[in-house]
Order: C-alpha cells, then sequence, then structure tokens
C-alpha cells in the first residue's frame, strides 16, 4: 500500500510531465511539491524500488507503465471529488482543490463509481481537467486548444481549462469572473507580457505567467 506522500509524488510527476512531455527533474519536483532536493531525492529512490518511476541520473524520472495507473487513479479520485464538492456542497470551484487533495487518499473505488454515477460520469472537472473513466482512459478531444498567452489581440475565445498552479492563482481568476465555459475577447497584448481581456463583466489584465494557465478554444464569428 502506498503512503499519501508516495501518492502525491505519483501525482506530481504524471502533472508536471504531462505538461512539458519530458522527465521531470528533482529540482522541479521540490517546487512543486515546496520541499527541498534531498527529500525528492529519497522518496524517488523508494519510488523507483517499488518499480512505480524509471530515474536516470542527470536526466530526471519519468513514471513506469504501473506508475501511470496508479497517477491515474488518484486523478479519478481528485477531480470527481472536486466535481461534486462543486456540484452538491455549494463549494466555489476555485476553492476544491485542497479539499480533494486531502481527501482523494482516503475514498475507496466503490465511493468513487457512487460519485461519478451520482455525477453522470462527467468527462471534465470543475476546471476543466480531464478526468480518466472507470477504465481509467482519458476522454477524447474533439477540438483544438491553446493557452491564452499566445492568442492574438482581437481573438474570441472560449475557457477550456485552468491549470492549477495554485489556490492563490484559482481564486484570482475565479474574482475576475474567468473559468471555464466564459468567453472571452482578447483587447491587447503589452510588449511586457500583460494580456488584457474582456469578459461579460468587463475588462481584465492578467499577468502572462496567469494567461499560461488558461487553455482556450476559439470561437466563430458566428458565434460570438
Amino acid at each position: 500500500m502506498l503512503s499519501a506522500v508516495m501518492e502525491d509524488y505519483i501525482k506530481a510527476i504524471y502533472t508536471i510531465g504531462n505538461d512539458t512531455d519530458e522527465r521531470v527533474s528533482t529540482s522541479e519536483l521540490a517546487d512543486y511539491l515546496d520541499v527541498t532536493s534531498p527529500t525528492v531525492s529519497s522518496m524517488v529512490k523508494k519510488l523507483e524500488e517499488r518499480g512505480l518511476v524509471d530515474r536516470e541520473e542527470y536526466r530526471g524520472v519519468t513514471l513506469t507503465e504501473e506508475g501511470e495507473v496508479v497517477a491515474l487513479e488518484i486523478l479519478r479520485h481528485h477531480r470527481l471529488l472536486e466535481s461534486f464538492l462543486t456540484e452538491h456542497l455549494d463549494y466555489d470551484w476555485a476553492d476544491v482543490h485542497e479539499e480533494a487533495d486531502r481527501l482523494e487518499h482516503h475514498v475507496s473505488d466503490e465511493l468513487t463509481e457512487r460519485i461519478a454515477e451520482a455525477l453522470d460520469n462527467p468527462g471534465v472537472d470543475p476546471h476543466g481537467d480531464p478526468i480518466p473513466d472507470a477504465d481509467l482512459r482519458l476522454p477524447e478531444v474533439d477540438e483544438q486548444t491553446r493557452r491564452l498567452s499566445s492568442a492574438a489581440e482581437g481573438d474570441h475565445v472560449v475557457v477550456r481549462r485552468i491549470r492549477h498552479q495554485g489556490d492563490e492563482e484559482l481564486r484570482y481568476l475565479s474574482e475576475a469572473g474567468i473559468e471555464p465555459g466564459v468567453e472571452l475577447e482578447i483587447v491587447e497584448i503589452a510588449p511586457f507580457g500583460l494580456v488584457t481581456v474582456r469578459t461579460p463583466e468587463g475588462k481584465q489584465s492578467l499577468p502572462e505567467e496567469i494567461a499560461r494557465l488558461i487553455e482556450t478554444a476559439s470561437v466563430s464569428e458566428a458565434e460570438v
């Protein structure tokens, strides 16, 4: 049986690696989990001994096939919990991540499936992150998305996903009225990286590091 800390590391390796499509370095894991590099090295060694990660010195780590299965199980628990908290317990979408982090290690597969059924088996969570199905397959995506930071002035887009970096960023966007499903117009992109958008509630200027967290799809002129 894996400890909650081991599961946190596996989820972090999957999340970072899936974002960059590269091996995950010790420093990246340390920053992501807010721990020291020696702590990361010690845990990675334990995960390697269990056959959950493949480690190459100076090149970082990646999950083995078994490790990826564990990661997808954890993500299914986590994202279904976020959906349940939002839809049935009136949590704000920006406040469910930490709660789901605490609960994901303690829910059984049976409870997870009952939650999925109660939610009618959603494909994405409140942040737009894909939820693995009962067979741990990720849902197919029919449309192309791109980061808001790479949009052009005058583009009309709809928010599809907000990648999690920290609860402060999620609350910042929630207060700005920017969440999955909201349509935006790109008003201005400043030379130093500030992205100004028009939301249904008015204009908002976003730092480039925040705009990078937002995945969008194009909206045709007929839909605007």
